[in-house]
Parts: C-alpha cells; sequence; structure tokens
C-alpha cells in the first residue's frame, strides 16, 4: 500500500450555489467515486474556517472579494466567507463518498492564517499533519483530485513534490476558479515542481 487519492475540498461552498462556487466543481463528483475504488488509502481534506476568519474580506474593512492585502505569511486573496465550521457549505457535497475516506484532514482553522495546502498553512511552515500519516503508513505515490485546481490543489501538489512525493494530479477531475490568469500559471508552477498532470 504505497498509493493514496487524495480528495481536496468538495464541499458544498466550491459547488454550484455555494459561497465560492467553482464552475462544475460538482460535475467531477462521480468520476472521483470511481477512483476511490482504485486506491488502497482515500484521504478527503476539508476547508474549515472559523467565522470572522483573516482570509474573508468581510473582516476587512472596505476591502472587496478577490482583493489582495499583505498578511505577515505575505500576499492573501480576500475571499467571500466560506466554508465556516458546522454550517451546511462547509459539509462535503451530498455525492461524495466520504464513507470511503480512511482520514478527513480540515485546513484553515486557525483565525490568523489562511490555508489552501493540505500539508501546510499559508506560512509554509506550519505542517498539518498529513506529511506524518502518509510517512507512517509508508505512502509514497500521491494521486489529487478536486477543487480548485489553481488554489488548493496546486497548493497541496507542489509542497507534497516538494516533501518527496511522487504526485499526479487528474486535471479532469478537478475544476479552477481561474483569477487573473491563475489556472495556467498554477499548471505551470506544478509542472516545474514535477507534478505529473494527467
Amino acid at each position: 500500500m504505497t498509493q493514496a487519492l487524495i480528495v481536496i475540498d468538495v464541499q458544498n461552498d466550491f459547488c454550484p450555489g455555494g459561497a465560492l462556487a467553482v464552475a462544475e466543481g460538482d460535475a467531477i463528483v462521480p468520476g472521483v467515486n470511481a477512483l476511490m475504488a482504485q486506491f488502497p488509502a482515500v484521504i478527503l481534506t476539508q476547508d474549515w474556517h472559523p467565522a470572522g476568519h483573516s482570509s474573508f474580506a468581510s473582516s476587512h474593512d472596505g476591502a472587496a472579494p478577490f482583493s489582495v492585502v499583505q498578511m505577515p505569511y505575505g500576499p492573501q486573496v480576500l475571499w467571500p466567507d466560506h466554508c465556516i465550521q458546522g454550517t451546511q457549505g462547509a459539509a462535503f457535497h451530498a455525492g461524495l463518498n466520504t464513507d470511503r475516506a480512511d482520514l478527513i484532514i480540515r485546513k484553515g482553522y486557525n483565525p490568523a492564517i489562511d490555508s489552501y495546502s493540505a500539508f501546510f498553512e499559508n506560512d509554509h511552515t506550519t505542517p498539518t499533519g498529513l506529511e506524518g500519516y502518509l510517512r507512517t503508513r509508508g505512502i509514497t505515490d500521491l494521486t489529487m483530485v478536486g477543487l480548485a485546481t489553481d488554489f488548493c490543489v496546486n497548493y497541496s501538489a507542489v509542497d507534497a513534490a516538494k516533501l518527496g512525493f511522487k504526485v499526479t494530479v487528474r486535471v479532469d477531475l478537478c475544476r479552477a476558479i481561474d483569477l487573473d490568469g491563475s489556472l495556467a500559471a498554477a499548471l505551470q508552477g506544478m509542472r516545474d515542481a514535477g507534478v505529473t498532470l494527467a
């Protein structure tokens, strides 16, 4: 068992009708469920913000959603309020086969710092614990799917590659926000990091 499927943030707020909807975000669910059968280990990530999180535009007077501010850890896109702990928006898409998950890892719960990656908060140093879990299970090869290609999938894939995992992103089972060319930049960044795009 050296392979794991990592399913990133397939949550209601990232699907059509959600607070931070990714176009066709729900369209990947059947394919993701089917892919789970091919992997001995399945891990789900879940964006899990407290109300009033510092990455929300509503937490900054007069700031517009999708504007960028400087945080102590670097530039931060300000998002619409989304994936607030315990809300329906933070719940996994109803069609996702969550029973198949060995582990659900929650991220973004520190109110002072956002967390795109499944491995680190946005300071790139505070770990989520996922690396240790994978290492103790002897998992070396990761396949990633989910939302959104250019943010949480991208950051997770690049961090995993930097940590020495063999990483494949199934681009057909991801969907992107594509904010000002962010998708093209993310795809190139993943390639540069040694991630296989399939």
